[in-house]
């Protein structure tokens, strides 16, 4: 066995050398597939040498072995054989990083067999910077086939292929991480867009499967309320999977990452006290897994758990990656969540104008109902008729009397359910109401390109109202500005006292504008120019502002914009 040292680079090539080199280089330039310049490479070597066979083995960072990624001339089998690094020559060269030539085989106790039909062996590493990557190996089936000048064009050669490689493996991982990055870009746009927690959850986990290159994805959203991880979406390759799965932080090593807001990783789930996912684990032979927790403001919304088939080291740039994921979807998730919570609103502003509406209604009824009724039970009284118990006239005043009794109880009963609600009413500042009410209606401003502006005047002042009720209306203003401007615009909320008095809110829109026709009767019931508008909402403003001692009036509405005013008596 000859074993050279590293004064070999200094020795002249001759001219074949040079050309063989030369074409090894020129490969970078032809070949954008690294696997398919490896081949080209042991091409150059096989007739080089004239060898029998010959292979390129690299290193897998993951399990620490060689693995034969090309190779000519032997068993078809050989592709893919994985070889711990310090066994035959290839592992010894891979280990110490120096070339070597075996002249016969037989002779050599560390000689690894992998083909019967060999007698003679040399190779040279494979590095990528100051790390040994791998091995090239050229064989032949005669005893003392290469000499240390073939080793020598042999080292040359594979420094060479070293740089080429290297220069590949540089310019995949640019376009890889350009084309991340792009998916990236696109899925933030997407879950920008997505409206439904369930669907940014279903997003994220597909999305990290391509990006990752991962078995499987899952997402587990953490409820606070009861300190649990419940699954929410698992996918592999094949789609969304059916499972179910619901786990106390205290017993995984998800916890680990949730609490500690860090990523959390292990290579082989079968020798760790992991207690999730335990069939599935079984049965997709699950080994390494990634843990990314997903963070919103240093609170915890969950994880995003990723999957391999085998044992392997998540490297810094999938961790990046996961990561990125993980504070798009965080962003994605809160604003499904604001949007739920606005439209919550917004319906639950809908069913208000219906109570409202109804119990304004029932009282008027209730009203109309008892002034005749008080006229019969009057009329009833006078009449002093005789009251023969025996008598059947006497069973049926008493009914009579007893219904009568009965209608005025109801009447009764409807007109508490219309009474004000002046119980409700607290002392507030006027910013209050309206920062909140700008809070609610955030996300629909951003998704119908509207700005808005606040000019707060009179921050400090208080008024005694039913803050539930002015919020309403003032929500009511501001959603029916927005439908004024479908193609977005500007809105403004500006604030006033009034001879020290009366507080102003001018809310006003660049929309438009209220048709002609409807101006002289906007506070009108169910009178609506918007497609599926119940024709209440300013109505029900306008009564709930009197019943304040205010009031909602129409200053002026044109083809620029509209401008409401609410007026509001202030706290002495």
């Amino acid at each position: 066995m000859l074993v050279m040292s590293n004064d070999y680079l200094t020795k002249d090539s001759d001219k074949s050398a040079i050309d063989v080199l030369y074409r090894i280089s020129a490969l970078a330039g032809k070949e954008r597939n690294p696997l398919v310049a490896l081949e080209g490479i042991l091409d150059e070597v096989m007739e080089s040498f004239g060898a029998s066979s010959a292979s390129i083995s690299l290193l897998n960072a993951d399990s620490d072995k060689l693995v034969i990624e090309v190779e000519r001339g032997l068993s078809k089998s050989s592709r893919g054989f994985e070889l711990p690094k310090g066994i035959g020559v290839t592992g010894w060269v891979a280990m110490h990083g120096e070339p070597l030539l075996c002249q016969d085989v037989s002779l050599e106790e560390r000689y690894f067999q992998l083909d019967d039909r060999i007698c003679c062996e040399m190779a040279a590493p494979l590095s990528e910077g100051n790390r040994t990557v791998g091995a090239l190996n050229v064989d032949a089936m005669e005893i003392n086939a290469f000499s240390t000048d073939d080793l020598r064009l042999l080292v040359l050669m594979a420094n060479e292929a070293s740089r080429v490689l290297e220069n590949m493996w540089m310019i995949q991982q640019l376009r890889r991480k350009a084309e991340q990055l792009q998916t990236l870009v696109l899925v933030g746009q997407d879950m920008a867009g997505t409206r439904k927690v369930e669907e940014v959850l279903e997003s994220i986990t597909r999305e990290a499967l391509l990006l990752l290159d991962c078995t499987m994805s899952a997402f587990f959203l953490y409820e606070s309320e009861v300190d649990e991880l419940k699954l929410h979406s698992l996918q592999d390759k094949g789609g969304t999977l059916s499972h179910e799965e619901t786990l106390s932080p205290a017993d995984s090593i998800l916890g680990t990452a949730l609490r500690a807001h860090r990523q959390v990783q292990t290579r082989d789930l079968f020798r760790t006290e992991e207690y999730h996912f335990t069939s599935l684990i079984r049965m997709k032979n699950l080994h390494s897994m990634l843990v990314t927790p997903v963070v919103y403001e240093d609170e915890p919304i969950g994880l995003i758990t990723l999957y391999v088939d085998r044992s392997h080291r998540f490297n810094d740039d999938e961790r990046l990656i996961a990561r990125a994921l993980a504070d798009l979807g965080a962003i994605a998730i809160q604003n499904a969540r604001l949007y739920d919570r606005v439209f919550s609103s917004e319906e639950i502003l809908r069913k208000s104008e219906r109570l409202t509406t109804l119990g304004t209604l029932a009282a008027e009824i209730a009203h109309e109902i008892r002034n005749p009724l008080m006229v019969v039970r009057l009329l009833f009284d006078s009449l002093e008729l005789s009251e023969d118990a025996d008598s059947h006239q006497a069973k049926d005043l008493s009914i009579i009397r007893e219904k009568l009794n009965h209608l005025d109880q109801i009447a009764g009963r409807i007109l508490d359910f219309g009474k004000s609600r002046e119980a409700f009413r607290i002392q507030c500042p006027i910013r209050d109401i309206m920062s909140e009410a700008a809070l609610l209606v955030r996300l629909k401003l951003e998704q119908s390109k509207v700005t808005l502006t606040m000019n707060d005047l009179v921050s400090e002042s208080l008024v005694f109202v039913d803050k539930g009720q002015i919020q309403q209306t003032l929500l009511n203003l501001i959603l029916n500005a927005l439908g004024a401007m479908p193609d977005g615009g500007h809105l403004t909320l500006e604030t006033s006292v009034e001879d020290g008095k009366w507080v102003r809110i001018l809310v006003k829109d660049t929309g438009s504008g209220i048709p002609e026709e409807f101006k002289d009767r906007i506070f009108d019931s169910f009178l609506t120019a918007r497609v599926g508008g119940t024709g209440l909402g300013l109505t029900i403003s306008k009564r709930i502002l009197r019943a304040h001692d205010g009031d909602l009036e129409l200053m002026e509405s044109t083809t620029q914009g509209t401008v409401f005013r609410l007026s509001l008596p202030l706290v002495n």
